[in-house]
């Protein structure tokens, strides 16, 4: 018997790869062989892959980026990655081919349609990212990672949850230290897009903070490589021990052991919340496409685990006063860990094993 072969299509940023590295995990786990079709871009988050994830690096694009040449490019690039792809199907045939977004996942899906194998697609946010909304009707089925998904007409979808990394699984529930008279830490996540005015804000927040909150703060904050400098300079000179980095490879350990996570509200980092369960000040990516972002974090606030700043409204007071409402408030920071792991799907990895597994068999 030959051991049933899963390609997972994604790229782009962490939000669509951590999901489909969950994915793989669960897999090989199974004995399923895993392969994963990605750009050079998304291969930057290959290192926490299984290394028996087979590598597979695309030609693919985006017209989001680069000038008229690079724009008169995408579709001869698009073109020439679907057609590897393909060659590389037919040589060694996909039970199912699963993409999770991003351009990066493109060629792949678009070969699994022309050589008509089984195929579903997980969105990980509650608006269809652009290539989900490509392939929406052209798949078996849309997992949902958050729901009501708007989906369009045609489209089947089902409500699985966002798979979590199994070092996230690892820190599952763990045992939340409400804030105190002790060092305590936070946790700044922007994002791959839209760190800057987390820079620009939270440091100052931070400094604005009652002497008997800041002279204890431990901060973790992931700033992008040009703000780097002035965000530690900043968080220096008001006396505040602060790591800055671009890239924390260790998020769940710093998040199980974080007071307060500042974060946007991009769909894994949400996942990550409701599993681990922790308290969040959330600020959704105003660019992001469809405020999808304002969705994912519907969920937390309604339950209680989160606060909401939209971006209009961020402003060093505005964050300053919500950072002391749940530092300084020990009970109400350990309802929200609370709520938050209540407020998410655990088993979301499960569910989606189960849909990969079904279509495999339903497809002989």
């Amino acid at each position: 018997m030959t051991t049933p072969l899963l390609l997972i299509a994604a790229g782009g940023t962490g939000g669509h790869m951590f999901p489909a590295q969950a994915l793989a995990e669960a897999m090989l786990n199974r004995g399923w062989r895993v392969q994963l079709s990605t750009d050079a871009r998304g291969a930057r988050y290959t290192g926490g892959f299984p290394h028996s994830t087979e590598i597979n690096q695309v030609s693919s694009a985006t017209f989001a980026r680069g000038g008229l040449v690079a724009k008169a490019m995408v579709a001869p690039r698009i073109a020439l990655g679907v057609l590897d792809a393909a060659r590389r199907m037919r040589r060694d045939r996909p039970d199912v081919v699963v993409g999770f977004g991003g351009y990066p996942s493109i060629p792949a899906l678009s070969a699994a349609v022309l050589l008509k194998l089984p195929r579903l697609i997980h969105e990980q946010n509650g608006v269809l990212g652009r290539v989900n909304q490509l392939f929406a009707t052209r798949v078996a089925c849309v997992a949902c990672g958050v729901w009501p998904t708007r989906l369009p007409e045609g489209a089947q979808g089902l409500h699985v949850g966002n798979p979590v990394r199994s070092a996230v699984l690892d820190r599952a529930g763990a045992s939340y230290i409400p804030p105190g008279d002790y060092p305590m830490s936070v946790l700044v996540m922007g994002g791959s897009q839209g760190a800057r005015i987390l820079s620009d804000v939270v440091p100052d927040a931070a400094a604005a903070l009652p002497d008997d909150i800041r002279r204890h703060l431990r901060i973790a904050h992931q700033a992008r490589p040009e703000d780097i400098d002035r965000v530690t300079a900043r968080y220096a000179a008001q006396g505040i021990k602060a790591e800055v980095e671009p890239f924390f490879h260790d998020v769940p350990r710093r998040m199980s052991e974080a007071q307060l996570v500042i974060s946007r509200a991009g769909a894994s980092s949400i996942a990550d919340l409701t599993v681990i369960g922790r308290p969040a000040i959330l600020i959704p990516y105003a660019a992001a496409a469809g405020d999808h972002q304002t969705a994912n974090a519907r969920g937390l606030v309604e339950a209680g685990a989160a606060i909401l700043i939209p971006e209009r409204a961020l402003d060093v007071a505005s964050l300053s006063a919500q950072m002391s409402a749940i530092l300084s408030n020990p009970q109400a920071a350990q309802h929200m860990s609370r709520a938050a792991m209540g407020a998410g799907a655990p088993d979301a990895t499960e569910r989606l094993v189960a849909l990969v597994t079904e279509l495999a068999n339903r497809n002989g």
